[in-house]
């Protein structure tokens, strides 16, 4: 018999009937409410007990209540979670002095049913009870307070705080400061108080019914005094200035509004009286004094104003300086046709600062600043002024001037008469540093002909006596000596030469030299030795010790595989000019013996070094490394290489290849990112999304091709909404490692988002396909993707084009590549103890997510009520497999993880539930 009874259970098993097969119809369970406890204005305390879960799981309990008899769920509601038995909850959110109305629910697969009614009464609110705290930390304008409320009234505290006036039982309408909500003591700073001044006080708290006050406290700020404030020493005392300042010691309890200094002519000045203002506060102060007049008595106090009035200081007494400045006239030199320089030094600024000074000049005697003057700035400074605008061979008086807060005062009278005009006289020097192509003479100006030089130099010619109209270099103006360089000239060629000057009445030439310059020959140079050799490289280059007389025009090295090579065969080009370089040999063949010669081109031809002879090594394929992968999408991805080595012989080719087998090949797909060494970067694209791919860089020389390390990665899928998801290869099945989220068929049909319970329930009758986010909010869209009836599974598409929604034996096979022997479905359902637990995340319940599938607890919909419940410890999985084996066509199979079992569990259940869908590639 026992065996008859297991041969049954299997016969069961495999025919795909589950427990609810064997078992009476579920009827609706049976609990009581309990009565009501700890009631406020707001809230109250109830409960039930679940006495029969009526033969089915327990999916959602709780309390109903409401104003009117027999609350349901279609009114207030709290849920108190999945399971059976007693449990307690929180009714809040009600309305102060109301009769309510309270059950208690419980839901499984047949229903909700309620337990027996309950009734009680908020309680009515009232205004605050609090007291006022004592003032204390008085001050002339501060004082601290405070409250303590003891009974808010049945209704929360909205603002609380302290008011105060003048007048008795302030209210907030008077002058009041906030501090915060709630029940219990606080404090509170009072500020902007008068000092001197008897102030009435209380506390206040503010609920629904009001506003009440504490007890009524008074009191009566510091007296405020005036000022105390002493006035510094007067120092820096000039004809028309004077430093001076203040210091407060204490502002007699009252805020310094005002500070300063005042002055005038008599004594015991006050602010009515010439004044400055320095700011507020206690802070010391000085200042200048201005505007005074020279050789004058001045009384000066610092001053201080607060609520008391205006205090000073004691009394300072100074005079201030006068007198006229005295100035000396410098000799008269540098005389020209038109100008002059003279100057003048300040013997004394006569106590009062120098504002002006200069020279006075004209053709009559004891000039003035109403003739011609210069103006040299303020200041003490000896100075120098150039006389400008005279005329030629013409007597003229000049005299310093110097000005002060008193006048101007005047200098000696000196006098000098300007020079009559004529052409420069100037020598020439003799020739030196003669060059192939440069020499250096120059000239010196014996005399300016009374006329500035405008223009000085040399001019050259291969002809005698040339002029300006040759070629000619300019020195500048100014009667000094000069040197300058001739270039650009020819090696071996005689050339004359003369300084010239040049001023308002002509150009003067010095006496007439020659030279003639060196003969050019060509470059000397060696060459250094090779080094740095590789299979496709080398570094030499060349020292020329002599460039011939002539200007480099050309140089580098020459090689070939023939000895004496010339600048016929292969060459570098290292610029121009004498110095040493260093030269870069490219495109060499391995193995290879090669000659190399450096050399050197001026404009009498080309010479060579030493020769050097040097041999290649042999190539190697070259070292590559494959970057990491960025920017995956379902047909494209962004990676590079870096080559690192190039083997010895010059990269002709580079980047990534890619396929659907390992170790893919440059013979297979590839792109092409240029050449030689270094890092670069590869954009593959027309990829196919969900698929498993091989990919690593490469490069390739003469020798053949080097590969980096291997890269495998799967492209994620997107769907018709344009939502990309992650995929994860578990076997050899690609499965979406996200919950499905589209709102349209690939047809692009829209599926109906249905939110109303009842309507979600009525599509077991029309099978309309739908969908909805849990709770119907888009909020956990993004995390657990939708949940969808079994009519849009069975529209066969609802995956994206190339996937489907998996069959009963696609999870078999899921199962079976997490380790779930084949036989392991128990009498219940479950199978696979631990395969669950591979499939569910680490993050919001027990998994660890050694497969990839990333499985969250997203829970389900109910098909007997259209309610959500077990976010956070249930996910459910749809089949594409429906019971129509087992005479059950409303029903199809699904896959299910619980929270804290890490098996799997596997069974059928009405078409219309809402549960998740994970898509796998066909």
């Amino acid at each position: 018999m026992k065996n008859l009874t297991r041969f049954l259970v299997l016969i069961s098993i495999l025919s795909g009937l589950t427990l609810s097969d064997c078992k009476k119809d579920p009827v609706l369970p049976t609990l009581t409410t309990n009565p009501t406890s700890e009631i406020t204005t707001t809230s109250a305390i109830s409960g039930g007990d679940i006495t029969d879960d009526g033969g089915a799981v327990i999916s959602d309990k709780g309390l109903v209540w409401s104003t009117s008899e027999e609350p349901d769920l279609s009114g207030s509601s709290m849920s108190s979670g999945p399971g059976s038995g007693a449990f307690t909850g929180d009714i809040t959110g009600l309305t102060e002095n109301t009769t309510y109305f309270v059950r208690a629910y419980a839901t499984n697969e047949a229903g909700t049913a309620y337990g027996n009614q309950e009734t009680f009464n908020t309680v009515a609110a009232t205004v605050a009870s609090l007291t006022t705290n004592a003032v204390t930390g008085i001050t002339f304008t501060t004082a601290v307070s405070g409250g303590n409320i003891t009974n808010d009234g049945g209704s929360d505290i909205t603002a609380r705080g302290i008011c105060w006036a003048t007048t008795e039982n302030p209210t907030t309408a008077n002058s009041f400061i906030a501090s915060g909500t709630g029940n219990g003591p606080f404090t509170a700073n009072i500020t902007g108080l008068q000092p001197g001044v008897t102030y009435y006080v209380r506390s206040y708290a503010t609920n629904g019914k009001g506003t009440a006050y504490g007890n009524q406290l008074s009191f009566k700020t510091s007296e405020a005094t005036a000022a105390t404030v002493t006035t510094r020493a007067v120092t820096a005392i000039t004809q028309t200035t004077a430093t001076t300042g203040g210091d407060i010691s204490s502002n007699g309890g009252s805020e310094v509004t005002a500070k300063g200094l005042c002055w005038g002519l008599t004594e015991n000045p006050t602010i009515t009286d010439l004044h400055t203002t320095q700011g507020t506060g206690v802070a010391g102060f000085g200042t200048d004094l201005t505007g005074l007049m020279p050789g004058t008595t001045y009384y000066v106090r610092a001053y201080a104003v607060n609520s008391s009035g205006t205090a000073y200081g004691e009394q300072r007494t100074f005079k201030t300086a006068a007198g006229n400045a005295t100035v000396s006239t410098s000799p008269v030199t540098s005389i020209a046709l038109t100008t002059a320089v003279s100057g003048g030094q300040v013997i004394s600024d006569g106590g009062s600062p120098v504002t002006a000074k200069g020279v006075c000049w004209n053709v009559t005697e004891n000039p003035t600043i109403d003739n011609n003057r210069t103006d040299q700035g303020p200041g003490t400074e000896a100075f120098v002024s150039t006389i400008t605008g005279l005329a030629e061979s013409t007597t003229y008086y000049v005299r310093s001037y110097v000005t002060n807060a008193s006048g101007t005062s005047y200098g000696n009278q000196v006098t000098f008469t300007t020079i009559t005009r004529g052409v420069p006289i100037v020598t020439t020097r003799p020739i030196v540093n003669i060059m192939y192509t440069t020499a250096r003479s120059g000239g010196d100006i014996t005399s300016d002909g009374g006329a500035v030089i405008t223009a000085k130099g040399l001019c050259w010619s291969t002809t005698q006596n040339p002029t300006i109209a040759d070629r000619r270099t300019n020195v500048g103006t100014g009667n000094d000596g000069f040197t300058s360089e001739m270039t650009g000239l020819k090696d071996g060629t005689t050339y004359y030469v003369r300084a010239y000057a040049t001023n308002s009445s002509g150009t003067a030439y010095g006496s007439q030299q020659f030279f003639t310059t060196e003969a050019s020959v060509l470059p000397s140079l060696t060459t250094v030795a090779v080094t740095a050799v590789t299979a496709s490289t080398a570094t030499s280059g060349g020292n020329i010790s002599n460039n011939g007389g002539a200007d480099i025009t050309a140089k580098g090295v020459c090689w070939s595989t023939s000895e004496n090579p010339t600048i016929e065969d292969q060459k570098t080009t290292n610029g121009t000019g004498n110095d040493a370089f260093i030269s870069n040999i490219t495109e060499l063949n391995p193995e290879t013996t090669y000659y190399l010669r450096a050399y050197a081109t001026n404009r009498v031809g080309t010479s060579y070094g030493n020769q050097v002879t040097f041999r290649t090594i042999s190539a190697t394929v070259p070292v590559v490394t494959t970057t990491q992968l960025t920017n995956v999408t379902p047909t494209t991805v962004v990676t590079g290489g870096n080559v690192t080595y190039d083997g010895g012989s010059r990269i002709s080719a580079r980047g990534i290849c890619w396929g659907t087998s390992p170790n893919p090949l440059v013979t297979g797909d590839h792109t092409t990112n240029g050449t030689g060494t270094g890092a670069f970067t590869s954009n593959i694209t027309n990829l196919q999304n969900g698929t498993v791919y091989y990919l690593r860089a490469y490069a390739t020389n003469s020798t053949g091709t080097g590969y980096g390390n291997e890269i495998t990665f799967i492209t994620p899928v997107a769907d018709v909404d344009g939502n990309i998801y992650r995929t994860v290869l578990i076997g050899n099945q690609v499965w979406m490692a996200e919950n499905l989220k589209t709102t349209r068929l690939n047809d692009n049909t829209p599926i109906a988002n249905i939110t109303n319970a009842s309507q979600w329930v009525a599509q077991d009758t029309v099978h309309t396909p739908a969908y909805s986010w849990y709770l119907n909010s888009a909020a956990n869209r993004n995390v657990y993707g939708g949940l969808y009836n079994w009519y849009a599974v069975g529209t066969n598409k609802l995956c994206p084009q190339g996937w489907h929604v998996p069959e009963d034996g696609d999870f078999r096979v899921l199962e079976a590549n997490l380790g779930v022997p084949a036989d392991s479905l128990d009498f219940w359902g479950w199978r696979g103890v631990g395969a669950g637990t591979k499939m569910k995340t680490n993050v919001g319940w027990d998994g660890n997510n050694s497969s990839g599938f990333t499985a969250l607890p997203g829970g389900y919909r109910m098909w007997v009520n259209g309610s959500f419940t077990g976010l956070g410890s249930l996910l459910y999985f749809w089949t594409a497999s429906d019971d129509a084996a087992n005479h059950k066509p409303n029903n199809a199979w699904y896959r299910r993880l619980d929270s804290h079992d890490s098996r799997i569990y596997n069974a059928t259940t009405y078409k219309s539930g809402g549960k998740s869908i994970r898509c796998v590639k066909d």
